[in-house]
């Protein structure tokens, strides 16, 4: 199975809490006004990689955790599903996603709603440019939401993250 690829960041830390490889993909039709990342949003850009390619580079970095971001990881469900249950079965990491989707929308769409047992976190919503915010970590506007998926957010602070929303 192949991701179609723009970028890979090692060891950042704007993607997330902690260290993180974020695994920039390309292809988003949400366009939103002011995006930060307008390259990512043709469908073209980039490379094909393989799976197996991608969690070799996951696995090689011990300290780093992951990230998926773009463009927008929904719009490449099946393979980002697949690449998220290897991560979780393989290593462990924490897996943190950003996608202009609602998290309802998500969950409407049984292709994309898959990948959400293997994710820890869901960064949703479109960025609204009008609202824009850069006080917020790890988002451009409040309406977008940072959902931890599974139970109650950990009780160990890291520093600069935010709160996070239980998914109920």
């Amino acid at each position: 199975m192949r991701i179609r690829v723009l970028d890979i960041a090692y060891q950042t830390m704007a993607d997330g809490p902690g260290l993180r490889t974020s695994i920039y993909c390309a292809g988003c039709k949400h366009a939103c006004k002011g995006c930060h990342n307008p390259q990512s949003w043709d469908f073209n850009a980039g490379k094909w990689m393989e799976v197996d390619e991608l969690l070799d580079i996951i696995k090689a970095d011990s300290m780093s955790n992951v990230s998926f971001s773009g463009g927008d990881p929904m719009y490449q469900a099946p393979a980002f599903t697949e690449l998220a249950r290897r991560i979780k079965e393989e290593t462990g990491k924490t897996i943190w996603c950003w996608t202009g989707f609602t998290l309802e929308e998500v969950q409407a769409d049984p292709v994309m709603a898959a990948m959400l047992p293997y994710l820890d976190v869901l960064v949703d919503g479109p960025f609204i440019l009008e609202q824009r915010d850069t006080d917020l970590l790890f988002r451009g506007s409040p309406n977008q939401r940072i959902i931890y998926l599974h139970g109650d957010p950990p009780s160990d602070d890291i520093p600069g993250t935010v709160p996070l929303e239980p998914l109920r």
